[in-house]
């Protein structure tokens, strides 16, 4: 079993689509048959100074008092979700049927969307990081409450590619338990696709998502960036950007932090919530 780093990323408003179509990530601009952009050629806002992905330093962390628990609601309902490959990650889409408040947010917002980021390597993977790690360990079986995901990833091989859950699960059955998201790290930052706009209040969770080996590699191996199926879909991550003046805050939940394990393997991808505001 892996552990993953649970991610909450409130943007401000929907993304729009994107207007650089032609952009990608940097294994496609490497591949001979493709002719993109790759992050360093990024357009629009991604070339700013409040950017993201970043590395959190938690020794230089500043607890702010404010940020306290969450307060969930539809996160308990079980739905067989939609799920989209649309070229550059795997998407679950989540029809604004559920919302979250508290955490230090200044107002309610609805979850729009989940994707995920992924490596074929265990070294690689993850956006974000930890004390310079992508934190993983060994720790046991394979995740129930992801499987019904992994199950649909041969059913959307290539763009544009559609197709809804067998079974029915919850995003709670996505998260880790409820009374282990009171410690987190906040900060402001961007999305991590063009046009990177600077309106993410991003939510870093200490505790972690655990999944097996064989379910991480599923998305290297059934997943495409390509209608031809020539490139498999891995490495779909931003490098990390600077961090600059910007400050990453910690909760008071009750109790201590507990101090990050030292990783014997580096966590392969991320999970993501895109949220909107509600109306």
């Amino acid at each position: 079993m892996r552990l993953l780093p649970a991610l909450l990323a409130l943007a401000a408003a929907r993304p729009s689509a994107c207007a650089e179509s032609h952009w990608c990530y940097e294994i496609q601009a490497k591949a001979s048959n493709y002719a993109c952009s790759g992050p360093s050629q990024w357009g629009e806002d991604c070339q700013k100074s409040r950017q993201s992905p970043i590395n959190i330093d938690t020794t230089e962390a500043q607890v702010d008092s404010n940020l306290g628990p969450f307060s969930f609601s539809g996160y308990d309902k079980k739905q067989q979700w939609r799920v989209q490959n649309n070229g550059h990650s795997v998407m679950v889409l989540l029809d604004q049927e559920a919302s979250i408040a508290g955490g230090g947010l200044s107002t309610q917002y609805r979850a729009l969307q989940l994707h995920l980021h992924w490596s074929e390597e265990m070294d690689r993977g993850s956006e974000h990081t930890i004390n310079g790690n992508r934190f993983a360990m060994e720790a046991g079986s394979e995740n129930d409450g992801f499987q019904p995901l992994v199950d649909t990833l041969s059913s959307v091989p290539r763009p544009k590619m559609n197709t809804t859950m067998k079974e029915s699960i919850s995003l709670f059955d996505l998260l880790p338990k409820k009374e282990k998201l009171r410690h987190y790290y906040r900060y402001l930052g961007s999305l991590t696709t063009p046009g990177c706009q600077e309106k993410v209040v991003w939510t870093v969770f200490q505790e972690r998502i655990k999944l097996h080996r064989d379910q991480i590699l599923a998305f290297s191996k059934k997943l495409y960036y390509d209608v031809d199926q020539k490139l498999s879909m891995t490495d779909n991550i931003r490098p990390l950007q600077r961090q600059g003046q910007r400050v990453v805050f910690k909760s008071q939940a009750p109790g201590q932090l507990l101090p990050l394990p030292l990783p014997t393997l580096l966590v392969p991808m991320l999970t993501c919530l895109m949220a909107g505001f509600l109306q």
